[in-house]
């Protein structure tokens, strides 16, 4: 093999506060791709079910607080690591200015709303599901975007839709969503990173 042919394997990095299905999800897709993988699985919650998905796919795990996060030692690990490009799902911090500007248009995240809508700090989970269902909304979905120094504002790569039914409640509006999240972000994050540029879809 040349030279010119030779592609270095971008390494990615996942952080996640919660269950972490997002996360296993993205593990299984790139599990054996030839230019793409999951290299580090973070955490702020000890508690995080995440973290016993990490050890079962044998994903390096980092666990880290606040201040790990805010005096740069997150991103000490991340550096260490090689980390290419850094996935947000289900992480409930809002990253450093510092970090965004150390990985500019390499941090993405996904939201389980259509933007800007139901966005912000505190609108996460089911908070987001009982908001949409409140107002009426005849439609949900999800957006994968881009992060900024602010929650929820940064540059939107997709959107994906699903309906609002008249008998949802939060548990099976939440069930709807992540459907698409799962469908959906691996996919998307797969053309963005392996391409160097990211898709303008709606769906």
């Amino acid at each position: 093999m040349s030279n010119a042919d030779f592609r270095p394997v971008i390494r990615l990095a996942i952080l996640a506060s919660g269950s972490g299905t997002n996360a296993q999800r993205l593990v299984e897709h790139f599990a054996g791709h030839a230019a793409v993988e999951v290299a580090l699985i973070g955490t702020d919650n000890a508690k995080a079910g995440v973290i016993q998905r990490a050890w079962a796919l044998g994903v390096p795990l980092f666990l880290f607080d606040k201040t790990l996060l805010r005096n740069g030692e997150l991103q000490e690990e991340l550096a260490a690591q090689r980390i290419d490009v850094i996935l947000l799902a289900g992480f409930m911090q809002l990253i450093p200015a510092e970090l965004v500007r150390t990985f500019p248009k390499r941090i993405i995240n996904i939201h389980p709303a259509l933007l800007p809508k139901y966005g912000g700090k505190g609108m996460y989970g089911d908070r987001v599901h009982a908001a949409v269902i409140a107002a009426g909304e005849k439609e949900s979905g999800i957006t994968i975007h881009f992060v900024n120094e602010h929650y929820d504002e940064g540059e939107h790569i997709a959107q994906f839709h699903c309906p609002v039914l008249p008998t949802d409640t939060v548990t099976s509006l939440a069930e709807r969503v992540h459907g698409l999240e799962h469908a959906h972000y691996p996919a998307v994050v797969e053309k963005l990173v392996a391409t160097g540029h990211g898709p303008r879809a709606t769906g």
